[in-house]
């Protein structure tokens, strides 16, 4: 096999480069992925995310792991209901007896682990904190790292996220703020401590709109429920609000004030929060964001197409990626041949997927958003 020679360097070692690794690793490739981060703890993992069948559960198809993926996974919390601001049921179901619907819930950091667990010792380079991508002869690129070790590749995959030092090689766009500011509560030992959220919240997820906010409640597989408040706001809301963040008790009190007239079950995820309280902007690429094939060189999940959440198409975009472009690679003897016919597949669905996330962000924050979404779902049962 031609390409299972070639030196592959993935950067960043979340889902999208492990997917791809795995695939690679199983035909033969060894691909090493360079990651910034330390060790696989040093750094949360964030909370709860599902896995679409057409996307996230299929590229487990083709890496063979979807019998792991069983063991650890929570159908139980593809439950959904959606409220207004009053605290009145929109919507509801469980998603259990709907196969096309299928998107059952994983710990971000299971996920992590199952990939992790699957690829050859000493696949992930822990502590490489890339710094440049130096273009050399013959379409090859020279990695330099913070710690002063440079790498000589045949192909360099940016897996490396939202701010992704790779893009620059191939496009001119950047990240841009959404005009979506999310503040992130954790309810921890809830079963325990809090059983009325969860009875009033569901085994899945919670959401909640008005006022060009959002209030969405998901439950983990660690005993705590994580909350996410969405405004939509200016770019500088976060640092103009006067909320010290890094003080939980005075911040839920400030926080309480943007929900003054919400219903007391819904302000009740604020009140209860026992972690920390994350603020953070959410950035986008333009839709259908796109570039001219560079020899080389190709992106995959978020440095790609980076996107709000409101479709929960991230991980399972990244994913797709990971396993379309390994499959390329795989199936054709001309490394840039692959590399091109993956990226015009990827620009089409990503670029559609795009589309629907943009149009999500806009009904969540729109006038009767939860009207809407209940017919949306309504929708999807017919």
């Amino acid at each position: 096999m031609y390409n299972s020679k070639k030196r592959i360097a993935i950067i960043g070692a979340g889902p999208g480069g492990l997917t791809l690794a795995r695939i690679l690793q199983q035909a033969g490739f060894e691909p090493l992925i360079y990651e910034r981060e330390s060790s696989p703890t040093e750094r949360s993992q964030g909370g709860t995310l599902d896995l679409e069948t057409h996307t996230g559960q299929k590229a487990l198809q083709v890496a063979g792991l979807m019998k792991e993926f069983e063991k650890v996974c929570r159908y139980e919390g593809q439950a959904l209901k959606i409220m207004n601001k009053h605290g009145h049921l929109r919507y509801k179901n469980d998603f259990q007896n709907n196969e096309e619907y299928s998107r059952p819930e994983i710990d971000r950091a299971d996920l992590r682990n199952l990939l992790l667990n699957s690829l050859h010792p000493n696949s992930v380079q822990w502590g490489y904190r890339l710094i440049e991508a130096v273009p050399m002869a013959k379409n090859q690129y020279e990695l330099q790292f913070e710690h002063g070790e440079k790498i000589t590749v045949d192909l360099v995959i940016a897996a490396d996220g939202a701010f992704s030092k790779i893009r620059p090689l191939v496009s001119q766009a950047s990240a841009k703020y959404s005009g979506i500011s999310m503040i992130e509560l954790s309810i921890k030992n809830v079963a325990d401590q809090h059983p009325d959220i969860l009875t009033f919240n569901g085994s899945g997820s919670m959401f909640a709109m008005g006022d060009n906010k959002t209030l969405m409640a998901q439950v983990n597989g660690d005993n705590r429920i994580r909350v996410y408040l969405g405004f939509k706001t200016s770019y500088n809301f976060l640092d103009e609000c006067d909320i010290a963040f890094h003080e939980p008790e005075n911040a839920k009190r400030e926080l309480l004030k943007y929900f003054d007239d919400w219903s007391d079950d819904l302000k009740k995820y604020i009140l209860d929060a026992n972690g920390e309280i994350i603020p953070r902007r959410i950035y986008m690429l333009p839709v259908h964001h796109r570039w001219e094939h560079k020899p080389g060189v190709t992106l995959i999940g978020d440095a790609a197409h980076l996107m709000s959440p409101f479709a929960g198409a991230g991980a399972n975009l990244a994913m797709l990626d990971g396993a379309e472009l390994a499959l390329s690679i795989i199936n054709h003897s001309n490394l840039e041949d692959a590399i091109r016919i993956y990226e015009e597949k990827m620009f089409a669905y990503a670029g559609e997927m795009a589309a629907i996330t943009q149009a999500n962000l806009d009904l969540f924050f729109s006038d009767r958003a939860d009207e809407k979404l209940e017919e949306f779902f309504n929708n999807i049962q017919h």
